[in-house]
């Protein structure tokens, strides 16, 4: 039994996970060839599961609410093929916890309560605060590596996220501030959300319906 992907259902959930990308990014995100995906977008597009926007000097696809019902219905096929549906459930529960920690450690990245006020931006003239996010990333970057062997053990497009993660922070640990948080580049931050996603995408669930 074969636990790697469909690249049908790769590109659509390329195109889930990162929320907004180009083709390219879309590619590149499983290692899929550059013209297949271009054709499988477009196909996609056809049947209204995708579509393409334009804006502020940025291009990318999205999907449609079409889209991601049939990305979901891919995702619990696949899951159910494999078996592995306890597996990430059980992973996902012991995700919670740390996403709680994740998002505080990024609040504190950005923000540093000062006489001024509570939210006051943090401009990160104080090492000592710093250090000490990082610290906490450093803890999560330590329980997210078991989490994602077991996830890589169910499927192979699960692989991925523990090394990007521990590259971002090691970024970050060099003095690069950017590879905490921000959404351009591939930081923290960024590979969490999409683990995130991806996580509630394969089991079908509502973020925002999380407890």
């Amino acid at each position: 039994m074969t636990r790697d992907s469909q690249p049908g259902l790769l590109v659509l959930h390329a195109v889930r996970v990162t929320g907004f990308a180009d083709t390219p990014v879309i590619a590149h995100r499983y290692g899929l060839d550059a013209a297949e995906t271009k054709e499988a977008l477009r196909d996609a597009e056809a049947r209204g599961w995708v579509e393409h926007a334009a804006f502020a000097g940025t291009a990318g696809w999205s999907l449609t609410e079409a889209g991601r019902a049939e990305n979901e219905r891919r995702l619990a096929a696949e899951l159910a093929r494999v078996g592995g549906a306890d597996e990430v459930r059980d992973v996902y529960r012991e995700f919670l916890p740390l996403n709680a920690l994740l998002l505080q450690a990024c609040t504190d990245w950005q923000l540093r309560p000062s006489a001024g006020g509570r939210l006051a931006v943090n401009d990160h003239s104080d090492p000592t605060w710093d250090a000490g996010v990082l610290h906490e990333l450093t803890g999560i970057d330590r329980a997210l590596t078991p989490l994602a062997d077991r996830l890589g053990s169910v499927l192979t497009r699960f692989r991925g996220y523990d090394t990007r993660f521990t590259t971002a922070l090691a970024r970050a640990r060099a003095g690069e501030g950017a590879w905490v948080d921000r959404t351009d580049v591939d930081s923290c931050h960024r590979v969490w959300f999409e683990l995130h996603e991806d996580l509630i995408a394969t089991l079908g669930l509502d973020r925002h319906a999380e407890p």
